[in-house]
């Protein structure tokens, strides 16, 4: 019994090692990160292997087997949140105000962002379309401001990679 949970726990932390770093190599992947990513890629490929061949060496082991499909599930989760403890990266905010976009792009300069103001036409009336590209990390930040500024604003946000120059505060 102490092999087969031993034979388990081994596996799911290879697994869970593996698929946490999968997830990092693909963010990096997608946010342009090319050495980054091919640490991360190295990093996981020699753990796949290596948890691969355990397995494969052994498929009448239920433990490993279990282990194998529980760490890929549990490194999914723990990669995603690891990805989310870097935010490496930038974020885009479209930030439509019906009527305190002035304000709102006033007190986001004032905090270090840039913003760029656009008048827009709404379903009532006119808007303010506030565009503001920041660190992922301090998106939280910037949507604090508004929901304190403007609770009624509509926000949206995306990553983007940067492509050439810019102000990117805060």
């Amino acid at each position: 019994m102490a092999e087969f949970a031993l034979s388990a726990l081994t596996l799911f932390s290879l697994r869970v090692v593996d698929v946490s770093l999968y997830t990092l190599r693909l963010m990096m992947v997608v946010r342009g990160r090319k050495r980054m990513a091919w640490v991360f890629a190295f990093m996981q490929s020699t753990v796949y292997v290596v948890a691969i061949r355990a397995v494969l060496s052994d498929l009448g082991n239920w433990g490993k087997v279990i282990g194998y499909a529980a760490g890929f599930a549990t490194g999914i989760v723990i990669g995603m949140w690891l990805e989310g403890r870097l935010a490496i990266g930038y974020t885009h905010l479209e930030i439509i105000s019906p009527r305190r976009g002035a304000e709102l792009a006033e007190t986001l300069r004032q905090a270090g962002y840039g913003v760029t103001e656009v008048s827009g036409q709404g379903k009532d009336g006119m808007v303010a379309v506030l565009n503001c590209s920041v660190l992922r990390r301090n998106t939280r930040k910037v949507e604090e401001i508004v929901i304190q500024i403007d609770p009624e604003a509509f926000v949206t946000a995306e990553s983007v990679r940067a492509v050439r120059r810019g102000f990117w505060g805060g």
